[in-house]
């Protein structure tokens, strides 16, 4: 294939970018530049002042702006003949549906997320368009092509579940700050200014902020709590909380004295052994009229870089603060927060939340920069990362486009300390017969049939560790369970009905032996689900109460392909920490998709063509990635 069957062809055929983040600009910019003439781009998300930095299409005025819209207006200034379609929504959306996917003769992924990145790889085999996916985190970088039937789809191989942590370590024995982290953003927050009607799993264990052996008249209900009162100042109200949370509820939990036999015990922590009287102690009663969602309590406190470490004293002025300001300049929002990474006052409370839980339990503190970043599954991107794996995005849609389907690589941007590569390019892989994407084979659900409920498997499983979107379930020919706008509302309320029931107690008992069938219409996903009792389950590595066995597990570890084991920044957030992950406004660079397990894998590899003689070579170990 030469040059001008490459022009022709790109000139010709229609592209389809789906993020517009860290990548997703580079990528815009370099399609543009080499010659496609007809683009499409999907991105959901808005310019925030954090992406400045390396998306280097928006500028400051560009911040609450949709990114798509803003790219694609940015790259028309230095390429105006390219037609470029932006659409702001999610790729979930109905309306990027198979049919939609068909115009295009490849995918090009810049997504920051697993969930994203599975919907879209089901699309691409439903509608029979190769992808090329992608992912950086700081000098580290892949690009990986799917093709239908030739090549391994994108969940081939196993992507393990996000990371969790059992409840009773998180709310009565941390020993990480992320632990910590992961009980201010869940509970903390959530009880203060979250939906308090809403179920939250770590409210299951009495220990952190739930009543105990105490007088209730100066206690209260823990409904009734975290509401401020009659009368009560916002400072009296911070206050109250502060003792109660960092107090009371740690004096409560040493009365247990097995729980710390062999564990340091924590540091119950009050106001008034912390800061002087009149630091919390103010009458002022913030009414809520002035709303400012950019507000700050380092601003306010006079706090300014943000990589110190704050002391104790600090801490607790920024948690007081934050609580303050919530309910002064904040207030149409209390009831309905949810942290959002980018929201500076969440992060503020977050942080020093977390901060002086780990100084309790003698866990060392971090600055609100390390704890945004765990807090938010931030993993710091490089720009020139970003703009050499766009580079072999393009590269790779050139490939697929004139053809030449057998020269596409799966390239890893990971210096090799004896070869002394920076780029290594893998032979794609055979399609796994065992993926239950692509060759539908069934699973086995292990799952305590008598205490979990179809609600738990629908999170935990379908959505959590599946991907599924929006399930259909069936056992047999009877329905169980969907969902969808055109539902009648009397079928969904009767679904609705079952969801709590344990999966024993359905009209036709589900336990071992049973077969579940699960669509997805949107995704045009099907699998089957063998279920399996089990009565006990191990709540440090299986928290979730249900194990995914069969087909999952048996492509991992073989001698004689490489087994890309997809590690996100899940040892750093509560996408991994907390079991969350399907939100589609992260940077694509924040999660990296890494090849850990290329350590010991036997993989034929290309070698340049000025090298001499050899054309390829035998791999026998490579570096493990993190």
């Amino acid at each position: 294939m030469g040059s001008e069957e490459e022009r022709i062809a790109i000139e010709k055929e229609k592209v389809l970018m789906v993020g517009a983040g860290g990548i997703g600009c580079e990528l815009l910019k370099t399609l543009a530049l080499t010659g496609f003439k007809h683009i499409h781009l999907i991105d959901m998300d808005t310019i925030e002042v954090s992406n400045l930095n390396r998306q280097f299409l928006f500028r400051k005025s560009h911040v609450g702006q949709s990114k798509a819209k803003v790219a694609r207006e940015a790259v028309l200034k230095f390429r105006p003949g390219v037609d470029i379609v932006a659409h702001h929504g999610n790729v979930k959306n109905a309306e990027f549906d198979i049919d939609f996917f068909k115009q295009f003769s490849v995918v090009l992924n810049g997504l920051d997320n697993l969930e994203a990145r599975r919907h879209v790889n089901r699309l691409c085999l439903a509608a029979g368009v190769p992808l090329v996916e992608s992912g950086t985190t700081g000098y580290l970088g892949q690009v990986t092509v799917h093709i239908n039937g030739k090549t391994e789809c994108y969940e081939c191989q196993p992507k393990p579940a996000p990371k969790s942590y059992p409840v009773c370590t998180i709310t009565s024995t941390p020993s990480k700050l992320i632990h910590c982290i992961v009980w201010a953003k869940e509970l903390a927050l959530a009880k203060l200014f979250g939906d308090k009607s809403q179920a939250n799993e770590l409210d299951v264990r009495p220990s952190v902020l739930a009543d105990a052996k105490a007088d209730t008249n100066e206690v209260g209900n823990d409904a009734d709590f975290f509401e401020l009162r009659r009368g009560e100042s916002t400072s009296q109200f911070a206050g109250r909380v502060f003792d109660r949370i960092f107090g009371y509820n740690i004096e409560t939990a040493l009365q247990n004295e097995d729980t710390w036999k062999a564990r340091r015990r924590p540091d119950p922590l009050y106001l008034d052994k912390i800061l002087p009287p009149e630091e919390f102690t103010a009458e002022e009663n913030g009414n809520g009229e002035i709303e400012n969602p950019t507000v700050s309590a380092m601003v306010t406190l006079g706090l300014k870089n943000p990589q110190k470490i704050w002391d104790v004293q600090e801490n607790a002025r920024v948690f007081l603060e934050t609580i303050q300001l919530f309910f002064k300049r904040r207030s149409k929002d209390i009831g309905k927060l949810v942290f959002d990474k980018d929201d500076q006052l969440a992060v503020e409370f977050v942080t020093a939340a977390a901060n002086l839980r780990a100084h309790s339990f003698g866990i060392p503190m971090q600055s609100l920069f390390e704890a945004k970043g765990m807090a938010g599954n931030i993993i710091h991107a490089i720009a020139t990362t970003n703009a050499c794996i766009a580079g072999l995005i393009v590269l790779e849609a050139l490939k697929l486009l004139t053809k030449r389907t057998e020269q596409c690589r799966m390239t890893y941007c990971v210096e090799h300390p004896t070869r002394k590569m920076l780029l290594v390019p893998v032979e794609p892989a055979e399609p796994n017969p065992h993926c239950y994407v692509c060759s539908e084979t069934p699973l086995v659900l292990e799952v305590n049939t008598v205490t979990a409920t179809m609600r738990d498997v629908i999170e935990k499983v379908l959505k959590r560790k599946l991907g599924v979107d929006s399930p259909v379930i069936m056992q047999g020919s009877s329905l169980l369970y969907e969902t969808g706008d055109d539902l009648e509302e009397d079928m969904a309320a009767h679904y609705a009905s079952l969801l709590n029931k344990s999966l024993a107690s359905y009209p036709t008992p589900i336990t071992t032996g049973v077969v579940l069938t699960v669509e997805d219409y949107h995704q045009d996903f099907r699998c089957s689900l063998h279920v399996k009792h089990r009565e006990t389950f191990d709540e440090e590595k299986e928290p979730d109460g249900m194990l995914i066995t069969g087909d999952i597990a048996s492509v991992v570890n073989t001698d004689d392909t490489l087994q890309p084991k997809i590690v996100a920044d899940e040892d750093l957030s509560n996408k991994v920490e907390n079991g969350h992950g399907d939100d589609d406004d992260d940077d694509d660079d924040m999660v990296m998709f890494t090849p850990e397990t290329l350590a010991g894998a036997k993989r034929k590899l290309e070698e340049e063509e000025s090298l001499p003689v050899e054309k390829r070579l035998k791999i026998e170990q490579l570096p493990a990635m993190s």
